[in-house]
């Protein structure tokens, strides 16, 4: 492998996969990283390009590093990839076509129905393909090209499947359809209605009505006529096979939360919960700057404190014998648990109260998992099992069940439970095909892994490690599951499989970088985004085996970009002083640092980044690409900058993510510290000149570290920040402190709100007013704590125009100079 200190623009882009590395890795970092151990630092080049890059560039408009592609996906030939690329200067992407044979051709907008989509299905034997565009469903016979528009409407058709009859099904509204491909016609399977069954003619009730059809001939003989023609329907619809009488009723007052049909089209499950308001009138953020002038109450989300508890209804509905029932939960294991019992416990006598224990049904949903790209209900390959996976409110437990359909409960296949919170990623799973037979994704050793369970045994892991497994995909012939893991170093992600009959484990990249796939609809190549800690993401193409080689097909990245000067970070695991893992971190180190050097006691940044749950330390191209120029401009100033994948951050495993349970900003601050602690002693750095900044999470971390380790920050600047969770979102917020009123000890030890009478060093405030993320609202109420208390060492910048994640460069701009100055004045 050729490790280069100074990259040539000529030949940076074509030596990109060729050998040279922005990162290099060395085997014995592998090796010690697989082992858990303090790995060596990351070797990296010093310098790329030979422009020094200013603060305004770096905060520009992202179109000058050149317009990465984006959502790419396979075409159905296994040959064609698409993907979409910005268009300068707007915000329009167009979507361009590229194989290995021909370069990137931009796909006209009249032919933009007829290329596929990302989320497109196949028949059983692969030989058809089908997607929606825009509300209507279209099918693609693979080997002749030849596409069919099945729909063309105004409503909106989506969510296509293929039946095992060869019929493909499809929704529209609450209703789901089938057409026969052969003929063209089409079936309405079922219609849901939100509301109570009709009650159809009734009975005289009551002494008056029975008087009434007793004494007066016209009135009974009324009623008869009604009660005849209702019986006529009824028997029409039952007898004559060209009307559609599958109309189920699920209830007044309800919601559909999901619906998913068999194969087999006879039967369904559908999920309902009450109907309420997902907000209240008050949950509102004012834009001060609105196309008409007017102050614009824009609605926003509902506040963790303020958010209801909610169950969903899993029914289950034979199409054949015109049934329905709803399941129940109770032959899950622990559905009544009390699981918050010692949390509730500790809130109680802190008020000088007792609480007692006892069961009750936990309120249940399908699990809320974020960015997949797949069903909570799984049907197998025949249609004769279904596969649900559930999540308990409280965020404890997780389930996956199957139904059985005579007894109509459920039947529990596996229970994750976790005393902090179940993860909302790495929830994957599924059924092998033609069996029953499920895999999926859990951490239930510490570390998401993958398990494959038939129905009627115990889970066998087919991974194991300290790493993280990811984006399962299982090939049509049950042989192989592909998946994305982090196996030879926490920051260096690479596609992998493993053989379902021998147990056997394959690498099928060793690109060293941030790798992310899909397998091709013929499964014979993979299609890799790929980036290096220097180089942001390109496509590639390769076969879907071991040390295939790798076709580059973009070539994006800007030599204006190519040309800057930037300093290249080095990824340093640094020992903990509270828990036997390191934390990773990127060093930038400044452009004349000279290893072991004494005696200049350097100034040093630490950058806090945002989510949280978040990795950053790795060795792909990062999402803070503004900061990461900034860091590059503060090294090549003499500044040592780290950023740190502190305790709470995602690809570490389950203890790391949970770390900060009920507690938040005391672990990572630690972290912080040992950061601190590492640079005194391995990069010349002056403790007391240390400054600290992050965005969102990062900006909470930044108060947290100010007010409760005042000595630790000479200053700190907290962009976009949380000052109260109490205020923040119900899926983030309640995994990691529960709720407030279940626990408000957590919230109360988490919130800057609560501590912000230890600020004694420099504090910047940067908030965006129209932030409906973390609200501007979270600002305001703490810059009136801090003047209540009489604090001087802040000031506050505010961005009338801006959401949580900005849009004008002006505004990076102006955010980043004041960040700049705070650092340049007081470290």
């Amino acid at each position: 492998m050729l490790k280069l200190s100074l990259i040539s623009v000529a030949v940076a882009s074509s030596l990109f996969l060729s050998g040279c590395q922005t990162t290099e890795v060395s085997q014995q970092t592998k090796d010690v990283a697989t082992n858990n151990s303090v790995s060596p630092v990351v070797t990296t080049p010093v310098d790329f390009g030979s422009e020094q890059i200013t603060l305004k560039q770096a905060m520009a408009h992202p179109d000058w590093l050149g317009r990465q592609p984006e959502s790419a996906f396979w075409g159905a030939d296994s040959d064609t990839i698409y993907y979409k690329r910005k268009q300068a200067g707007n915000e329009l992407r167009d979507l361009f076509a590229v194989s290995n044979k021909q370069k990137s051709t931009k796909v006209s907008l009249a032919e933009l129905h007829a290329v596929g989509a990302q989320n497109a299905i196949y028949n059983s034997d692969r030989t058809l393909q089908s997607y929606e565009f825009k509300g209507n469903i279209f099918v693609k016979n693979i080997e002749s090209g030849d596409l069919t528009q099945v729909t063309h409407s105004s409503a909106y058709e989506y969510a296509p499947q293929f039946l095992t009859d060869n019929r493909l099904a499809y929704r529209a509204g609450n209703a789901l359809f089938a057409v026969d491909l052969k003929t063209g016609l089409t079936k309405e399977l079922v219609k849901l209605h939100l509301a109570d069954k009709p009650q159809g003619v009734k009975e005289p009730s009551g002494y008056i009505a029975e008087q009434q059809h007793k004494l007066i001939q016209f009135v009974a003989l009324t009623h008869k006529n009604s009660k005849d023609r209702e019986a006529r329907a009824q028997e029409i619809d039952t007898k004559n096979a060209s009307i559609q009488g599958n109309q189920f009723y699920l209830g007044k007052g309800k919601a559909l939360v999901s619906v998913s049909l068999a194969p087999t089209g006879d039967k369904l499950i559908a999920v309902i919960t009450d109907n309420k308001p997902s907000r209240a009138d008050t949950d509102i953020m004012p834009n001060y700057v609105s196309q008409n002038g007017d102050i614009d109450p824009v609605k926003a989300r509902r506040r963790v404190a303020d958010t209801e508890p909610m169950s969903s209804e899993i029914i289950f509905i034979d199409l054949n014998l015109a049934e329905q029932a709803t399941l129940s939960y109770d032959t899950l294991p622990g559905f009544d648990e009390d699981v918050l019992a010692e949390v509730k416990r500790e809130n109680a006598e802190a008020n000088g109260g007792t609480y007692n224990s006892k069961k009750v049904p936990r309120d249940i949903n399908l699990i809320d998992t974020w960015g997949w790209n797949q069903s909570a209900i799984r049907w197998n390959s025949d249609g004769s099992q279904v596969a649900v996976m559930l999540g308990a409110w409280d965020n404890k437990d997780r389930w996956i069940a199957t139904v059985d359909f005579d007894k109509q409960q459920f039947i529990s296949q596996h229970r994750l439970h976790d005393n902090a919170w179940i993860n909302y990623t790495y929830n994957d799973f599924g059924w092998l095909n033609d069996q029953n037979t499920l895999y999926y994704l859990s951490e239930q050793s510490g570390y998401s892994q993958l398990y494959l369970k038939p129905l009627n045994s115990k889970a066998k892991a087919m991974t194991a490690g300290k790493f993280v497994v990811s984006e399962p995909t299982l090939t049509s012939d049950n042989k192989f599951i592909y998946y994305k893991a982090n196996k030879e170093h926490p920051g260096l992600y690479e596609i992998y499989r493993v053989n379902l009959e021998t147990g056997q484990d394959e690498q099928i990249t060793d690109l060293d970088g941030l790798t992310d796939y899909q397998l091709s609809p013929n499964e014979q190549q993979l299609l890799l985004t790929h980036s290096k800690i220097m180089m942001p993401p390109e496509l590639y193409v390769a076969d879907a085996a071991p040390k295939a080689s790798v076709s580059r097909l973009t070539n994006t990245v800007s030599d204006t970009f190519l040309n800057k000067k930037l300093i290249a970070p080095k990824i340093v695991a640094v020992p903990s002083s509270h828990q036997g893992e390191p934390v990773y971190a990127k060093v930038y180190y400044p452009a004349d640092y000279q290893e072991g050097e004494t005696g200049k006691n350097r100034k040093a940044v630490i950058f806090n980044h945002g989510a949280g749950y978040l990795q950053n330390s790795h060795m792909g191209w990062s999402n803070y690409f503004r900061e990461f120029m900034f860091h590059s401009l503060l090294a090549s100033e003499g500044y040592v900058v780290m950023d740190m994948d502190y305790r709470g951050s995602k690809g570490y495993g389950r203890d790391w993510r949970t770390a900060i349970y009920r507690h938040m900003g005391k672990p990572e601050i630690e972290d912080l510290a040992d950061g601190v602690e590492w640079m005194v002693d391995n990069a010349n750095v002056d403790r007391g000149a240390v400054g600290t900044y992050g965005g969102s999470y990062g900006g909470f971390m930044t108060f947290m570290a100010l007010f409760t380790q005042p000595d630790l920050f000479q200053a700190g600047a907290a962009l976009r920040p949380v000052t109260d969770w109490a205020y923040y979102n119900d899926p983030y917020t309640s995994n990691i402190l529960n709720r407030p009123n279940v626990d408000p000890i957590a919230y109360e030890r988490s919130s800057p709100i609560y501590h912000a009478e230890g600020l004694k060093n420099k504090l910047l405030i940067n908030a965006p007013m129209v932030d409906d993320n973390v609200f501007f609202q979270d600002v305001v109420r703490l810059v009136q704590r801090l003047i209540e208390l009489e604090k001087e060492d802040f000031e506050t910048a505010i961005y009338p125009v801006e959401p949580h994640g900005f849009r004008q460069p002006s505004s990076w701009l102006d955010e980043y100079r004041r960040i700049y100055k705070l650092f340049k004045e007081n470290l």
